[in-house]
């Protein structure tokens, strides 16, 4: 504690900033006093302070600050991990280290990494397999068209199927809400009209993440909640969660994912270190490197987005003049998992504002405080 305090009049000149970070510091000491009790060590993630790894205390506080200033009380966790150390682990309201919750549409990125285990297995050969490799029929609809054929895996993966589902048009045959009752999601899904060529443009949609997750679910005769638990989950120590399974009986791979905010960290740090986890690898680093390549350029048309990888987003930060490249997981709401591989650093950040424009600024405001802790500003 006296550290810390030493270490903030160190770096404040005004006396009116010293009383308000000193009353921050110490609340947040108090709070981290009371949860510390609760939180025992991590075998996978030391603790260590941040002036450990060259960053700076000053700013986290100000982070801190920052989210319990905001007027909309409904971010709940932050989690940062830095050089494979936790660094960062504060929560917000009534969430504590082990509360789960939904990352929505951050579970797309979920799935991606179940479909690079499923292809580790053998259960998926490539990404350039036909989707219709893994739906024969009697039980699936055979499309009759040509360019319903020419759907791959690797379509359904960077968003570009060419099916008729698009989740910014609500007119869209395939919104979610047209299929999510449906006996056989597949089926409806295979006998959407095309629009255009597979591969030739990018359309977010829940259609493509939710075939990917038929097709996990096809090769394992598993639900993907299960596959999710042996293949995913348990070897990375995540004991509690929830990812809600329709009553069809399919798990739902493009959202609903309940986790906690440590352990959506988790999974971040397991991609920054290239599928491995406590030296044993849970998926290939050659998948790992699939994820990030931009398969198209957002930059025009998505305000914080620049490219679009496989389930994954990429964005270049510049802050006080340097430039980070980051990989990030994205979910209403405000849920977001930022990678910056150079620095080694993982920031998963948590949010109820769901269908508010808020929630993600409010994240991206939170991220842009933590780069700017990586300077001695």
């Amino acid at each position: 504690m006296k550290v810390y305090l030493v270490f903030f009049a160190r770096h404040t000149t005004n006396m009116k900033d010293l009383i308000n970070i000193l009353a921050i510091t110490l609340l947040v000491s108090t709070s981290c006093a009371g949860q510390d009790k609760l939180r025992p060590p991590i075998t996978a993630l030391p603790r260590a302070d941040l002036t450990s790894v060259k960053m700076n205390p000053d700013t986290i506080a100000k982070a801190i600050q920052f989210i319990s200033s905001h007027p909309n009380k409904d971010f709940r966790g932050m989690v940062v991990i830095k050089d494979n150390k936790l660094v960062v682990e504060e929560y917000f309201g009534t969430f504590w280290r082990e509360t789960i919750h939904d990352i929505r549409s951050a579970g797309k990125s979920v799935t991606a990494l179940l479909l690079g285990i499923a292809i580790d297995k053998g259960l998926v050969k490539s990404t350039e397999q036909s989707i219709y490799d893994f739906f024969p029929s009697p039980k699936f609809v055979r499309p009759a068209k040509d360019k319903h054929l020419d759907i791959k895996i690797k379509h359904l993966l960077a968003m570009s199927s060419g099916l008729s589902a698009d989740d910014d048009a609500d007119n869209s045959p395939g919104s979610t809400g047209n299929w999510l009752t449906e006996d056989s999601w597949v089926n409806f899904a295979i006998t959407l009209p095309m629009l255009f060529t597979p591969g030739e443009k990018y359309v977010y949609n829940d259609v493509c993440p939710m075939l990917i997750g038929a097709i996990i679910e096809e090769t394992s005769g598993k639900k993907l909640a299960e596959f999710a638990q042996e293949n995913l989950f348990t070897p990375l120590g995540i004991r509690e969660f929830y990812w809600y399974t329709a009553p069809n009986g399919s798990t739902v791979p493009m959202g609903n994912l309940y986790i906690s905010t440590l352990d959506f960290a988790k999974l971040g740090q397991l991609v920054i270190n290239k599928g491995q986890w406590q030296g044993k690898k849970i998926v290939s680093s050659a998948w790992i490197n699939e994820l990030s390549v931009k398969r198209f350029d957002l930059s025009k048309d998505d305000p914080f987005a620049d490219g679009y990888g496989y389930f994954w987003f990429t964005a270049t930060k510049e802050v006080n003049g340097k430039k980070y490249d980051c990989v990030y997981a994205s979910g209403n709401g405000g849920n977001l998992l930022f990678l910056v591989p150079s620095e080694n650093l993982v920031v998963g950040l948590t949010s109820s504002a769901y269908g508010q424009g808020y929630g993600h600024r409010r994240s991206r405001a939170i991220f842009q405080y933590v780069l700017r802790s990586l300077n001695k500003d």
